[in-house]
């Protein structure tokens, strides 16, 4: 990077950690698979903290849980739209779907009844359930965005009830292994920050406890380094690896509820927050523990991401520094597009698909795709388009997003095996507008097409 892109990363850092007295503060900037930039303020054991030294990351932990949900999701072990009690019975809460749980739209309580969660001991299941009685719906479900960190450590007992493991062994085999993430444990180990909180008005520190949440741990449990947050950038980013289609982390990226109203500036998805400023959409999460701050941010479209943690219970805006460092990277050295390159391998019978199609009178493009991908929309470049992926079935492809995410597109062919027309969710495209030969939906007026009156 250029000397002064890397000296206003570290001036930003360093006005974070100094301004809001932060006893350490370390963070990164991410594109495509390289950590571009690292560095960190303050002392952790009398040495600046390093890449490898752990904080506790607090709710990101709640992304790993989403992600085991949707690897057992995409496995076909449920439905996100199946009750809680088609899998764990016994709450008074079994109504709620998962997907209402994942995206804190069911309603349920924020925090877990008792003692505050976050500085105590933590029970097994049995003890939290105990306390999860009817009173713990603030809402009705599907009303409203309301946090629940509750609902996290219920979808953790789910993930370990659908394994047969705990949720821990399973995301140490499921996630952490493949992804090489070998820093990220539900306990400190060395070298890592202690946390934490400072005097208001005196410059002055007193040491937050870390116990273990027991059955609420899934909410917030993990602790994790620079270099494994970075490897969790790259995946929010959809460089997933063998852990979950790119498609499907792109669906936990997708907003489900949002959070400010008409302003719609932050929302959340299946597992990630998301937010909207300048025109982009960004997602991630942040963490928020006794003694430690964390947050991880990232602009899908560029791949551009940025984390950061801290070793303090607050006033450290980890969340406000990791747009500041993707915006001084873009600013700085903005990402070059990716050099434009013939495809390798192009089917005869699909290249002959490409060009106009009309749906009615209104011509549209369908343009072809690595991967046997085809792209249709207007062309004028305004209205329902969509990209579509090879569905498995011949000469058949689904729908990726738009308006027609999810739907079928399927090609029909004349008995000389010459294309006829296209089917997409009972639309009719075809190769002239109006083509009589083609089944139009309503059959066509036997004049055909004539001057006005």
């Amino acid at each position: 990077m250029l000397q002064t892109t890397e000296f206003a990363l570290l001036r930003r850092v360093a006005t974070e950690q100094a301004e809001n007295r932060a006893p350490s503060l370390t963070a990164a900037v991410v594109r495509g698979g390289d950590v571009l930039w690292a560095g960190g303020r303050g002392q952790v054991d009398g040495a600046a903290p390093t890449v490898d030294t752990q904080y506790r990351i607090g709710s990101i932990t709640k992304t790993f849980i989403a992600v085991l949900v949707l690897r057992l999701r995409d496995e076909g072990l449920l439905d996100l739209n199946d009750s809680l009690d088609k899998h764990l019975a016994g709450t008074s809460f079994g109504h709620l779907t998962i997907a209402q749980l994942l995206s804190h739209t069911g309603g349920l309580t924020s925090e877990s009844p008792g003692s505050w969660w976050e500085r105590s001991v933590g029970g097994d299941w049995p003890a939290l359930l105990d306390h999860l009685d009817e009173d713990v719906l603030k809402h009705r479900a599907g009303e409203r965005f309301h946090y629940s960190n509750v609902g996290y450590g219920v979808l953790g007992k789910l993930v370990a009830e659908l394994r047969g493991m705990s949720w821990l062994d399973a995301l140490a085999t499921e996630v952490l292994a493949p992804l090489e993430m070998s820093r990220t444990t539900p306990m400190p180990e060395a070298p890592h920050a202690l946390g934490w909180a400072v005097h208001p008005y005196a410059d002055v520190l007193l040491p937050e406890p870390t116990p273990d949440a027991g059955a609420m741990a899934p909410a917030g449990q993990l602790w994790s380094t620079v270099t494994d947050l970075a490897r969790w950038v790259r995946f929010v980013a959809g460089d997933s690896g063998t852990v979950l289609h790119a498609d499907t982390v792109e669906e936990m990226r997708t907003p489900q509820t949002v959070e400010d109203g008409p302003a719609w500036t932050s929302g959340y998805g299946l597992g990630f927050q998301t937010w909207r400023d300048g025109g982009r959409r960004f997602a991630g999460h942040g963490g928020s523990m006794p003694g430690f701050l964390a947050s991880v941010v990232v602009d899908p479209a560029t791949t551009t991401g940025a984390l950061a943690l801290a070793n303090s219970t607050a006033g450290v805006g980890v969340s406000t520094l990791s747009f500041d460092m993707i915006k001084l990277l873009d600013d700085y050295e903005p990402a070059l597009p990716g050099e434009w390159r013939p495809l390798n391998d192009v089917d005869a019978d699909l290249l002959a698909l490409t060009g106009q199609w009309f749906w009615g009178p209104m011509p549209f493009v369908l343009r072809l795709l690595p991967d046997g991908w085809v792209d249709v929309r207007p062309a004028t470049g305004s209205g329902r388009g969509s990209r579509f992926r090879p569905a498995g079935a011949p000469e058949t492809w689904v729908g990726l997003d738009g308006y027609y995410a999810g739907e079928t597109l399927r090609l029909h062919r004349h008995a000389d095996g010459s294309a006829s027309h296209l089917d997409l969710a009972t639309f009719i495209f075809t190769r002239t507008p109006y083509d009589p030969k083609a089944p139009i939906p309503g059959g066509l007026d036997e004049r055909g097409w004539r001057p006005g009156d």
